[in-house]
Parts: structure tokens; C-alpha cells; sequence
């Protein structure tokens, strides 16, 4: 039974070997020119499977791309929002999970609290995937690896620079995969938000040499990156601070400025939504440094590689 609940519970061969598969169905997709099958009928790696995808947050990338992505390999999804299920309200969740279990073949769940999917994981005898978390997104960060790798062919050399909030589920699950992969980590953001001193340990205690720096100013950080990142200021859990939010952005807007003090081919990557001009200059995100397109769409192909491997 293989459980993704983080990017840890995958291997650094792992991550590479689904990274390499979603390339090549990326490929297959696009010569097949439809939104359909990319498979051959004979091969269809989850053929006759159903999922059930618990969603407790509003979505765009993560619904389509897992609901398109079971269809195109041959199984079957099923979307079940907070209005239909209340997780852990109208019945336990170890209830939930095993009443699940025994009509499905895997589940997929989007939830606030990662304890969500913990108990879940604890009480199902099919596996859990997690969609996002506020503590880990490791789907997003499997896009994120695959447009990297897209544009460079290697992680060896490749410097990854994060500017902002650096307290949240994409930049925890973006410094221990790049403790796991050799990937240089560098963050850059006001004292108050602060990457998690655990998770630090953590990726250090995975890769001893794992190089992480840190630094208040943006400038400091982008230096010689060759991806510079960025995510909303406002994330769904943090709307009752978005004000403060926002005040607390000013020096630490990607823009043309700041991308030019980073390697000359450096990309730049979002997980949207986007705050246009908040957290990011428009001339950025449209820019041709950008990748945040080519990023998301990388959300279906790199999540049908991961069901792939998880139950073919």
C-alpha cells in the first residue's frame, strides 16, 4: 500500500522515474491532439478503478487535472465537496475512510488540515493522495519539478529561489524536495514569516549537504537562480489577514527588476491564482521568463504519472 500524503513519501529515483513518465505522457497527449484516452486501449493503467475525491476547498487546477487525468488512463472519479460529505462532522473520519475503502480503489482528498488526510491514511485500506494540505502540496511540487526539468534537463546545477510567505504548504514541500534531490533552496521573506524550523531539520536530516539560505531581501536572494517562485499573498485559510497581507508585500513583488538580477535564462513559476501586480508584476506572469502556464498544465501529466505508479 503506497500512501502519498508528502513529497517524502517518495524516494529521489522515484520523484525522476514519475517525472520522466509524465513527460512521455505529455507527449502521447499532444500527438493525440484530443482530450481523451492517451493510452492505448490495452494499456489503460487504471482501467475499471474509482476514485473518490474529497475536496473541502474550492478548486481549479487540482479538480481538473486529477478528474481529467483517472478519465484519460481509464478510471473513474468522483467529486464530493464539503456540502456533501462534512468530513469528520457527520461521522468520524475513520468511518469515512473505511466505508470508502471498501466501495473504491483509492482516494483523493484536498483538505485544510493535513491531520485530515493522516487519519484518513491511518484507517483506509486503499491509498490516500494528497491534493493539498496546509502543511504539504506535493502534487504541485511534482509540476513544479517537471517544468523545471522540462526547461533544464538536470537538477544538478539548478538554484531555486522562493520569495514571500515562505510559511506554507508549497515552500514545505519545495525545500524537502529539493533536499531530496541536491536541489539548492533559497528563501527570502519578512521575519514573521518564516519557513518552519522543522521542516528545515527535516530536509537536513534527509541530505546533510542539502544547501538552504536565507535572507530578508528578495535582491540577495534571486542571485544566480535559475528558477525564482512566488505563490498569492492570500491563501483560502489566510483571507481575515488579507490586508495585512498585502501591506506586508511591497518589497517583495517579483518584477522585470528583480528577475534581472537572476541567471539570464532563470523561468519563473507560480502556482496560481495570482494576485496580478500584488505578488507579481503582470509584465512577469505574461512574460517570456514565465513557465506558470506550462506549469499548470503539467499538474495533469505529472499527477497521471503518479496514479500510474501508485496503482498500475
Amino acid at each position: 500500500m503506497k500512501h502519498f500524503l508528502s513529497i517524502t513519501d517518495l524516494s529521489p529515483e522515484q520523484i525522476k522515474q514519475i517525472i520522466r513518465q509524465a513527460i512521455l505522457m505529455k507527449k502521447s497527449h499532444k500527438k493525440s491532439d484530443q482530450n481523451t484516452h492517451t493510452w492505448s486501449q490495452k494499456s489503460l493503467p487504471l482501467e475499471g478503478k474509482t476514485f473518490a475525491m474529497f475536496f473541502e476547498k474550492p478548486s481549479l487546477r487540482t479538480r481538473l487535472s486529477f478528474e481529467t487525468g483517472i478519465f484519460q488512463l481509464g478510471g473513474h472519479g468522483i467529486y464530493l465537496d464539503q456540502n456533501n460529505v462534512w468530513l469528520g462532522v457527520r461521522e468520524s473520519l475513520s468511518d469515512t475512510a473505511k466505508v470508502t475503502s471498501s466501495m473504491v480503489d483509492g482516494i483523493i482528498a484536498r483538505t485544510y488540515a493535513h491531520s485530515t488526510l493522516q487519519e484518513m491514511a491511518l484507517h483506509s485500506s486503499i491509498p490516500v493522495i494528497n491534493a493539498l494540505s496546509d502543511l504539504d502540496h506535493p502534487c504541485q511540487v511534482l509540476a513544479d519539478l517537471m517544468t523545471i526539468f522540462e526547461e533544464f534537463w538536470t537538477f544538478v546545477w539548478v538554484k531555486i529561489s522562493y520569495i514571500w510567505d515562505c510559511d506554507n504548504n508549497i515552500t514545505n514541500s519545495l525545500c524537502l524536495a529539493c533536499a531530496l534531490l541536491d536541489i539548492e533552496f533559497a528563501c527570502a521573506w519578512p521575519a514573521w514569516y518564516m519557513l518552519p524550523p522543522e521542516i528545515i531539520v527535516q530536509a537536513v536530516q534527509l541530505n546533510p549537504n542539502f544547501i538552504f539560505t536565507q535572507d530578508p531581501s528578495p535582491s540577495v536572494i534571486a542571485k544566480n537562480a535559475q528558477v525564482i517562485v512566488a505563490d498569492t499573498r492570500v491563501s483560502m485559510w489566510d483571507e481575515q489577514e488579507k490586508e495585512s497581507r498585502i501591506a506586508d508585500l511591497q518589497e517583495y513583488q517579483v518584477t522585470q527588476d528583480l528577475m534581472s538580477l537572476a541567471d539570464p535564462n532563470t523561468i519563473f513559476l507560480h502556482c496560481l491564482p495570482a494576485y496580478r501586480d500584488v505578488e507579481v508584476t503582470t509584465q512577469v506572469i505574461d512574460g517570456p521568463q514565465s513557465r506558470v502556464f506550462q506549469e499548470a498544465e503539467n499538474r495533469l501529466h505529472v499527477q497521471k504519472a503518479l496514479l500510474s505508479y501508485l496503482f498500475w
